[in-house]
């Protein structure tokens, strides 16, 4: 696996502490990939591909250049420049524009002082909407020049001017994207949540419906980057059809597509990807931009595990070059594997170890210590035999299944037993009430609900 002290087979090595370096050329266009994104991710995406890609550094660093001119991050500007020095000293955007930093500089503070004055007056002339309006322009200013922490602050305050629904909407979609370029993920999720309660409780028109495949993307996304793969594949399956650019911000649909397909195969069992994916109408229109995570998903429901591990190898080195997917990339991989690995093993007894590698093992390489640490993980019940060179099933103790087997029916019957043993102490001591038509099932202590409920049980202990 990539990152791992002896990867099989992996385009990466490590540069520095921090940061990874893809050595393999990706699949993707670095402009029609970009296209993708706008906003600060263009640059934040551009500067990680420069940084971690060899094929590809020093196109993205320009990119970014020009990206980080066009805005009014200095520091981001800094950071590509320097970064462009040390790989192609040469580029023309590798020399430093200092009239470009200094007039910026000089800029944003008199937008910033103008802004605060502005900010100011209106607050003291009581104009919530205006106030609320002064606000937002603010959190804007900050959130361009890079400021995370004011242009959050800035856009938290608006929230005490509020007055229609649609400002809750605005205010909270401005908080989703400063927090997911925070990785507050914590923030993205309880203003995804604000803005979902405000669709259902108001009458929303299509304008503000349209956002919601894009807060089911940040919802997901919040899941992903914390490493809940199962919670992230339910969350990206369910999003709505239609998001086109209106997330861009954030992700893209075909970031959907690939998060979402990865950890469903992570996740999800072949009856569940089958059900659930392949078959999903809504993800569909997402897997038809990336067709690779389709045959992939497809080779896998169909048992073809050593095509499935192909495709992913094969694109490797696209995903390591992506801001979110990076550092999830290695268990991602190896949970597929495992359960591959698993799935292949379960319809036989014993497999010969040369067969398993010819199944899963790189060119040249063997997979001998990675089912041993398979075992040693509790991922695969099995043991190898080195001396016939066997992967053999660990058999059961029919005795042993037998008696767990028994001892769960007894616990069932006796818990039945008690129920019912209850249920006639309290017929017997008049204390049921009937429920009327006027209730409904369960109300009372006529109900399944009441019948073990403290009233119940007070007067029973106190008739002794």
């Amino acid at each position: 696996m990539a990152g791992s002290q002896n990867p099989p087979s992996s385009p990466s090595q490590s540069r520095g502490k921090k940061t990874l370096l893809v050595a393999d050329p990706p699949k993707f266009d670095l402009e029609s990939y970009i296209q993708n994104y706008k906003g600060r991710t263009r640059l934040e995406r551009l500067l990680h591909i420069g940084v971690c890609s060899t094929f590809l550094g020093v196109d993205a660093l320009k990119l970014a250049v020009k990206e980080a001119k066009r805005g009014k991050d200095v520091w981001r500007y800094t950071k590509a420049q320097g970064d462009l020095a040390n790989i192609g000293p040469d580029e023309p955007e590798a020399h430093r524009d200092q009239a470009w930093m200094d007039m910026t500089e000089k800029q944003n503070t008199a937008e910033t002082n103008r802004l605060l004055a502005e900010l100011n007056g209106y607050k003291h002339n009581l104009i919530k909407e205006s106030v609320r309006m002064a606000n937002e322009d603010l959190g804007k200013h900050y959130h361009a020049m890079g400021d995370l922490p004011k242009a959050f602050e800035a856009f938290s305050r608006m929230r005490q001017d509020i007055s229609v629904p649609k400002h809750i909407i605005d205010v909270s979609k401005h908080l989703i994207d400063v927090a997911v370029e925070q990785r507050n993920w914590i923030a993205v999720t309880s203003n995804v949540a604000k803005i979902k309660s405000t669709l259902t409780s108001s009458v929303a028109d299509e304008e503000e419906k349209a956002i919601l495949p894009y807060l089911q993307a940040a919802e997901a996304l919040a899941y992903f980057d914390g490493g809940e793969y199962h919670s992230a594949a339910v969350a990206f399956l369910n999003t709505a059809a239609g998001m086109g650019s209106t997330a861009a911000s954030v992700i893209s649909p075909n970031d959907v597509a690939i998060y979402g397909g990865l950890c469903a195969l992570a996740t999800m069992d072949r009856n569940e990807l089958q059900k659930k994916v392949l078959e999903n109408s809504s993800f569909r229109t997402y897997l038809e931009l990336e067709p690779q995570i389709r045959r992939a998903i497809a080779f896998f429901v169909n048992s073809r595990y050593t095509a499935c591990l192909q495709i992913l190898e094969t694109y490797r080195a696209d995903y390591l070059l992506d801001i979110y997917m990076q550092k999830h990339i290695d268990e991602i991989y190896y949970m597929v594997r495992s359960k591959s690995i698993v799935q292949y093993f379960i319809p036989f007894s014993c497999v010969t170890l040369d067969t398993m590698n010819q199944a899963f093992a790189p060119p040249g390489k063997n997979i001998d210590k990675e089912l041993a640490t398979m075992i040693q993980r509790g991922d695969l019940t099995a043991r190898v035999n080195t001396i016939d060179r066997l992967l053999e099933a660990v058999p059961s103790n029919p005795r042993t299944e037998l008696q767990r087997g028994a001892l769960k029916v007894t616990d069932d019957y006796s818990r039945e037993a008690r129920r019912r043993i209850m249920h006639m102490n309290v017929n017997m001591a008049d204390l049921e009430v009937k429920s009327t038509k006027s209730r409904g099932f369960g109300q009372g202590f006529g109900g399944s609900d009441d019948l073990y409920g403290e009233p119940v049980g007070r007067e029973l202990r106190s008739r002794g």
